[in-house]
């Protein structure tokens, strides 16, 4: 058995592969898929679970949110919030509800007959074989179907910037436009040392143009730019301050001259 089971699964947690706690759920997908064991079955549905939580943090709106409060909501209510969110209300899109009710469905009677399998069995026969290769196929091909409805749904929606968990680098389109008419026409540095950029907006006219004051300080600018050289800096300023540490301790006294 190989990861060609799940390849919406996949690209989905590599479309989010700065997600810490997704990577490490497919990490368990992948090493109990890949070994025929159980486990698969509950990572299954953790990464559907996950996948749900990513969409709706991203698209919930923090004015009037939507999510569930609490870490223990069902799937059921972590999907149907992010379709929610996803604004899939049309009939194709209803019928989506069915495939999530037979997923439960088949996560929940796997799980059962996993609990009656293996020597660790709750007190049950303890001679129950473990669960077969079709039984881990069928809760993986289910839960792909829905992470990679969720996520091409996603994909089409454009995130906001302002609170989105997207890096950087998934807004070349943006950045590129930005840059092509948007320029720094002036930098200042202020006493406390923040860098202080003035910045053009465009205008059909000189006189509509917008100029914008933006201030950074040197660790975020080296942090969103080059993390070597935040690296770099960070031990230059820690030397940098044992220095100043050993300057201000008091001094041994002078001895006297005989």
């Amino acid at each position: 058995m190989n990861s060609d089971w799940y390849p919406g699964i996949r690209s989905f947690c590599a479309h989010w592969q700065h997600a810490p706690m997704l990577q490490q759920t497919l990490e368990t997908l992948e090493r109990e898929f890949g070994h025929g064991n159980d486990g698969c079955i509950d990572a299954a549905k953790c990464i559907v679970e996950c996948a749900c939580r990513v969409i709706i943090e991203e698209l919930d709106d923090p004015a009037a949110p939507i999510k569930p409060e609490g870490t223990d909501a069902p799937i059921h209510v972590l999907v149907g919030v992010a379709v929610r969110l996803l604004k899939l209300g049309g009939i194709r899109d209803r019928k989506f509800a069915d495939l999530i009710k037979h997923h439960n469905n088949i996560t929940n009677t796997l799980r059962e007959l996993r609990n009656e399998a293996g020597t660790l069995s709750h007190g049950k026969d303890g001679f129950i074989a473990k669960l077969t290769a079709h039984h881990h196929r069928s809760a993986l091909l289910s839960a792909d179907a829905i992470v990679t409805f969720l996520h091409e749904a996603y994909l089409e929606h454009e995130p906001d910037p302002v609170s989105t968990l997207e890096p950087y680098e998934r807004f070349e389109v943006s950045n590129n436009l930005i840059d092509r008419y948007c320029a720094i026409v002036a930098s200042s540095v202020e006493d406390d040392g923040t860098l202080s950029l003035t910045i053009r907006l465009p205008g059909e006219t000189r006189e509509d143009q917008e100029d914008i004051e933006v201030g950074i300080s040197a660790s975020r600018l080296m942090f969103g730019v080059d993390r070597d050289i935040y690296k770099q800096a960070l031990i230059a300023a820690r030397e940098a301050e044992t220095r100043a540490t050993l300057a201000a301790l008091p001094q041994p006294a002078a001895g006297k001259a005989a």
